[in-house]
């Protein structure tokens, strides 16, 4: 645990060195599975994410379509107006600004909301897509040159979960890495400005999701740092039986043993917490 990591974003800014990285999730939408509707608008989701920011974020997540499974899809401008006064705001603040400061990353699939935001500030691209579902966002990822999180999902939210099958689920994500990382060559983007996610919860069932945790050595050996979302998802109540509000124990456990096995960056809803435990961690492991 005690190897730095450092990620390369838009504009050539490099993140780190550090140990870690602390991705705050700040969901700018009605239906999110943990926090819909808490911050839906810019009026609560910057303050939210300037409060995640001062508990130790490097990162602000700011989403605008939920990506739990069976969600309603979000058109573009609707998208858009939600997630667009939120980046502006964030990076507005002045509380971001300097080389030590947070960094902002659009979570999105959408061309046109990533070029936007991008435009309007972001550094980073958190694409569940894989830059599969809109044709032309792999044109925004070769024109900005974001920091890019590479994340595994079996289909679209809307039918992802309906049995998903594998023939071995850590083999065939690195598959997946392997052909996407391949066509981000193409495209010009450089290898260290991308990090990968396996992409638990989208399209596994319980036992793929634990799979890929007891497997998740396999992924470093791209020579990518990985990002990993296990925040109060769903696999806690499949394993444990807890309903939403009662899994922040399981993901800071969970969040130990991966941050101990090489995950270097962690997305998460409870960022103060998150950072001690990874504290400790890095302390003694």
């Amino acid at each position: 645990m005690r190897d730095n990591t450092t990620w390369t974003v838009k504009g050539g800014r490099v993140l780190g060195p550090a140990p870690f990285f602390i991705a705050g999730i700040v969901n700018a939408t009605p239906d999110s599975f943990y926090d819909g509707g808490a911050h839906h608008d810019a009026r609560q989701a910057v303050p939210h994410g300037l409060a995640l920011a001062r508990q130790g974020a490097h990162i602000l997540d700011v989403g605008g379509e939920s990506t739990r499974p069976y969600a309603d899809p979000v058109s573009a401008s609707d998208e858009l107006a939600r997630v667009l006064p939120v980046v502006e705001g964030l990076v507005a603040s002045g509380e971001l600004a300097g080389e030590a400061g947070p960094v902002v990353s659009v979570d999105t699939c959408k061309a046109e909301v990533a070029a936007r935001a991008l435009e309007a500030g972001a550094a980073i691209l958190n694409d569940v897509s894989a830059f599969s579902f809109d044709p032309a966002l792999g044109d925004v990822i070769a024109q900005y040159r974001p920091g890019y999180v590479l994340m595994h999902s079996l289909g679209r939210p809307g039918s992802m979960q309906d049995a998903p099958r594998y023939s071995d689920v850590v083999e065939d994500i690195a598959a997946f890495f392997e052909e996407r990382l391949e066509r981000l060559d193409i495209l010009g983007l450089p290898r260290d400005r991308v990090v990968l996610d396996p992409g638990i919860g989208f399209g596994k069932t319980l036992e793929h999701n634990l799979d890929i945790l007891r497997g998740i050595e396999r992924f470093l050996a791209f020579g990518l740092p990985l990002f990993l979302g296990i925040s109060n998802k769903s696999l806690w109540q499949g394993l444990l039986g807890l309903p939403v509000d009662r899994r922040q124990n399981a993901t800071q456990a969970a969040t130990a043993i991966m941050a101990a096995r090489g995950v270097a960056i962690h997305r998460v809803h409870e960022v103060e917490t998150t950072r001690q435990t990874l504290t400790i961690v890095h302390e003694i492991a």
